[in-house]
């Protein structure tokens, strides 16, 4: 069986094709062998140790992170239950205790923890005297009579939750007044 000159040029384009496919091939796998080379790399960190090696090692690290974890929620946790007994939570009211006296002189401060617990001091400026009362405060609320001021003293520091402090400038915008450290410097 002869073959024809068209048989055989079918056949040297179909070898071409099958030729460049191969090479191709090569190349997409010369590729991919580099990719996997470099995460290797990545991964083993330059130790020359096998995968298996490598990934016991890694195990045996992100086992050490989840004891630490651990150690660190329990710790985290020792630390709320401590700081929550803490002073957290402070209002404070000014106010003018009698009418004949001014200058917001007497005050009412509530000092409380994250349950709310606590004291509401009161200072009652007179015109020659000044009474202070301190009064319990447990869950917000106060076994003693409590002043309008005192309640929105105590009302004040469980509102704070979760708030930063303010400074004497956010308190001066609050009430319109200029703030102390926009006054020239002769009038201070």
């Amino acid at each position: 069986m002869e073959l024809t000159t068209e048989a055989l040029g079918g056949l040297l384009v179909a070898a071409i094709v099958i030729g460049l496919m191969a090479v191709a091939l090569s190349i997409m796998a010369l590729n991919g062998q580099r990719r996997v080379r470099a995460a290797y790399a990545g991964f083993s960190q330059g130790s020359g140790d096998d995968v298996l090696t490598l990934l016991h090692r890694h195990i045996d690290a992100v086992e050490g992170l989840r004891r630490d974890v651990a150690h660190l929620d329990a710790r985290s946790d020792e630390l709320r239950d401590l700081i929550g007994s803490c002073l957290s939570r402070v209002g404070t009211v000014r106010y003018d205790a009698f009418d004949e006296l001014g200058g917001r002189l007497s005050f009412s401060s509530a000092l409380l923890d994250e349950r709310g617990d606590g004291i509401v001091l009161t200072a009652i400026n007179g015109r020659t005297d000044t009474r202070a009362y301190a009064k319990p405060v447990v869950g917000g609320q106060s076994r003693h009579n409590l002043s309008q001021e005192e309640s929105e003293a105590i009302g004040r520091a469980l509102s704070m939750a979760g708030r930063t402090a303010r400074t004497a400038e956010d308190a001066d915008a609050d009430r319109g007044v200029r703030s102390r450290s926009r006054r020239p410097a002769a009038s201070r």
